[in-house]
């Protein structure tokens, strides 16, 4: 489990009730099985990459990141219990990872980076089904999109990562909750906070 987190209880998931595939997934890679280790990477890779570039906002910093989740992940996996589904607790351990290298970035100075991913962007104002959209309209899409991700940026790094996990990646109040080591009041509380914030920064655009 990644580290310097403290979890209030909130509603897991136990063991059992973890696929029996992915458990049996999950003991292969705490055995140190290579081909386990291999096929976990493939199915979560893009999952925390993305999540990574959310959060940094930055390709090579997200690169970088990915594999020191993974690293992670594969050093601390024997101690999985089913506490939360695998996904959410790789979530966990990204997140953690992010915000530990947001502080050495501050520690030397460096402006916070929050990102807006294409996805977000997409989410500016999203056309009807079956509707082609005009060059204008595409145009502000786009020119809102840049004014959302200028806006995240101004957002501290907890808000901002729960409106990621939950907007973008949409976890669960209670998933959200594991992911950041918060009860899940706490979760609705700083999502109403991310947002009122966002819509003050549009506001003001």
């Amino acid at each position: 489990m990644a580290e310097g987190l403290s979890v209030k209880p909130i509603p897991s998931i136990t063991w059992t009730e973890v696929g029996g595939r992915e458990a049996a997934l999950i003991q292969r890679c705490a055995a140190r099985d290579e081909d386990a280790c291999a096929e976990l990477v493939n199915e979560h890779q893009r999952m925390v990459y993305q999540l990574s570039l959310n959060l940094l906002g930055d390709h090579n910093e997200a690169l970088d990141l990915s594999q020191e989740v993974f690293l992670r992940v594969f050093r601390t996996i024997h101690s999985f219990r089913g506490a939360s589904q695998l996904r959410t607790w790789i979530y966990r351990i990204v997140v953690n990872q992010a915000r530990n290298r947001q502080r050495w970035w501050r520690r030397r100075h460096r402006a916070q980076q929050v990102s807006l991913d294409e996805h977000i962007r997409d989410h500016g104002e999203l056309a009807e089904a079956g509707e082609t959209g005009s060059p204008d309209r595409m145009l502000g899409q786009k020119q809102l999109g840049e004014k959302i991700r200028v806006a995240l940026e101004q957002l501290p790094f907890d808000q901002k990562t729960a409106l990621v996990l939950r907007e973008i990646d949409g976890l669960s109040y209670e998933e959200i909750g594991f992911s950041l080591g918060i009860a899940v009041g706490t979760v609705k509380s700083r999502l109403a906070r991310a947002r009122e914030a966002l819509r003050a920064q549009l506001r003001d655009a």
